[in-house]
Formats: structure tokens, sequence, C-alpha cells
């Protein structure tokens, strides 16, 4: 297995990047509620976004776990790598089930940054996270495909050129297993949709850029199908394990941001005449926290491994999440209260990353779900949903 420690020749380059944007920019991005348009333009420029694009294609050609390195470093730095992290994945499924021309058109212009894939409509109000209830329909009619329908937690998409979308194009009543008859689109968001989109921005509790889509007659030309129609349920689980192993990156970041702010807090802070640091009550949590993001990160490269040798790796890259967003939630706890009343002023940016991080808890998937997933297919127990 690789060794975390290595991957100097990526960290170090990421981390050169990250400190031209320091706290008081993401502060500024967060107080704002605005897209850090500046730091995702210079990640695309320097060709961080391109990782997982095959050379052939205008990318790096990197594997996973060199990927999930460039988010890592990211979120440790103090920033907020869901702000374009789904760049990385969202074009494995054109590059792995995509035509040749879909390839050929798409690919390198999205390594070379002329387009950004950051959008993904999945989830909708009415099914959450049992993607086979989607309502959202794509009837074709001659060359084009009519879209009907509602989707919620989209987010970046108004900073996005083009947008995945799984519609139902097979009713559910007449497949034989309800995970047929949905299909995957490519939408081009720069077209005029005539008013048939509507996005509807959702506020949050962080700055997230997530929005509701209202799809009425919209028109997808039936060129932009991936792959073959009703399959598309297929092609978005085999994107998962990559998400789950970017995110469990992105979880370790976090962690490592709040353990190293913490402890350098602890140090300096002086109370009764002696650093806060001295006391159990402060080094306990923050050792426990240390632990179980060491014991995360080499789940992560373990699921990474396993991932680019194309083996199976869904238990692992489910482990690797669930464990990350534990270890950085602990962390994030730990930290604020280290830092007390402090861990609350936006100066600290404790507060902020306290926020960002605990929507991993629910997002891409909930902690809840994971279980389920480790119960039923490792485990071996009845399936509980």
């Amino acid at each position: 297995m690789t060794a975390p420690s290595n991957y100097h020749e990526l960290r170090d380059p990421v981390r050169d990047l990250c400190r031209r944007y320091p706290d008081a920019y993401w502060r500024r991005i967060d107080r704002n509620r605005e897209y850090p348009e500046e730091f995702v333009q210079a990640l695309t420029e320097a060709g961080w976004l391109a990782a997982l694009i095959p050379e052939e294609y205008g990318g790096s050609g990197l594997g996973i776990a060199e990927a999930s390195v460039i988010l890592e470093e990211i979120n440790r730095c103090g920033g907020n790598a869901a702000a374009c992290h789904a760049q990385m994945y969202t074009m494995g499924t054109i590059l792995r089930h995509g035509s040749s021309q879909q390839k050929q058109q798409y690919l390198p212009r999205i390594a070379g940054g002329a387009l950004r894939l950051q959008a993904f409509g999945v989830t909708e109000p009415g099914a959450g996270t049992d993607t086979t209830r989607i309502r959202t329909t794509a009837v074709r009619h001659g060359d084009r495909y009519r879209i009907n329908g509602q989707k919620v937690w989209t987010s970046r998409v108004q900073h996005s050129d083009m947008m995945l979308l799984l519609a139902r194009t097979t009713p559910r009543e007449r497949v034989a297993k309800k995970t047929e008859g949905l299909s995957m689109f490519l939408l081009d968001l720069r077209e005029s949709s005539g008013g048939a989109l509507t996005v509807t921005p959702i506020d949050t509790m962080i700055n997230h850029e997530t929005n509701e889509l209202f799809f009425d007659d919209y028109a997808v030309p039936a060129e932009n199908l991936i792959g073959e129609e009703g399959r598309g349920f297929r092609y978005l689980l085999d994107g998962l394990n990559a998400e789950r192993i970017l995110i469990a990156a992105e979880c370790v970041g976090d962690a490592d941001w709040f353990i190293e702010r913490a402890t350098a807090y602890a140090r300096e802070r002086r109370v009764f005449d002696r650093p806060i640091g001295q006391n159990q009550g402060i080094q306990f949590p923050l050792a426990r926290a240390y632990a179980n993001a060491r014991a995360a990160d080499l789940m992560r490269y373990r699921a990474a491994e396993l991932f680019d040798r194309g083996e199976p790796c869904g238990a692992e890259a489910n482990m690797a999440k669930l464990l990350a967003a534990d270890a950085s939630w602990e962390a994030a706890n730990a930290a604020l209260q280290t830092h007390g009343g402090y861990g609350f002023a936006s100066e600290y940016d404790v507060e902020r990353k306290f926020r960002e991080t605990r929507l991993f808890q629910v997002a891409p998937i909930s902690t809840n779900l994971i279980l389920s997933y480790l119960a039923e297919h490792v485990l071996g127990l009845p399936r509980s949903f």
C-alpha cells in the first residue's frame, strides 16, 4: 500500500498555490456567500482539476490516490475543495461510458479549462437517497429528449458550463428491476433554455452554492445521452467509489487542519499561568482525534489502491468516507472546545471550517446509509430498507 507520507511532488506545489488564498480570502468568500472563482480558476490553469483525465485527452492521467492528495491539501490549507471537487469525478462518467465522439469533444476542453463540468443532478425532493424513485422524466421526440421534473441540492450550476443529469426514460412500473429505465444525459447550460430550466438557489448554513432545479420541457439533443438508454443507474454507481475516496481525502484534510490549529493554540494560550495544552482535558481529545484521522487516512489509501488497480473497492471506499467524516467531525469539536469562545469568532476560521466539515456526515451520502451498506453487503445481514 502506498504510504501516506509520499506525494511531496503534489503536496508542495498545491500548498504553494493555496498560500495565495489565505484565511482572509476564504473568510471573505464565506461572509459574502461568493463562489471562489479566482481560486478555482487558478486550480484549473495549474491542471490540478484534470488529474484524473487521461493524457490522451489533455489531462495528467494520475490515479485516484494522487487526485485525493490534491483535494486533501486544499482543505488542509484552510480552503474548501467542495467548490470544485465534482470536476474531478463527474468527468469519469463520460470517460467510462461516453461515446468516442463525446470523449473527444468534451474531455480535452474540460482538461484545458475551456469547459466546466461541476454539476450533477440526481437528488429529488420526493426521492432523497432512494434514487430509483426519482420522477424527472426524459421522453424522446425525434432527435431530442424532453425533460420534465425537479432536482434539489444540485450544486455549482451557476458556475458550470455543463451538467450531468439522471432522468427516468422508462416508467418504473414498466421495468423488471427498479434500477432499470434510468438514463444519464449531458446538458449544455450555456445554451438558452427559453425558460425551460429554472434555477433557484438554496440558502444553507454553509457557503456551498447549491440549488433547486425545475425542468419544463427542457430539450436535450439525443446525442447527449451518455451510454445506453436505461442503464444510467449503473453508470451512477460506477462513479460513487471515486467520489467516496475523494471526499474522504477532503475530510482527512479538514481533520488535520483542525488538529494543527488547535494544538498550536493550546501551546500558546495560557490560563492559570500555564498553557492549556498541558491539561489532559485538552490533550486527550486532540490525541484521539489525531489517531482516528490517521486510521481514516490509511483506509483512504487502501481504497485508492484497490480502485487504481481496477479491483472491487465498494466496502473500502465507503469505510474510508465514513471513518474520515467521523474523524473530521471529531477533530472539529475538539478544536472548537480547545479555542473556547474564540472558536466562535470568525477571525479564527474554526467556526467556518466547523460548519463546512459537518456536511460530510450527511452528504454526498449519510453515514447511516454507509452503515446499512456494510451491514448488508459485507456482514450479510438482511436488507434494512
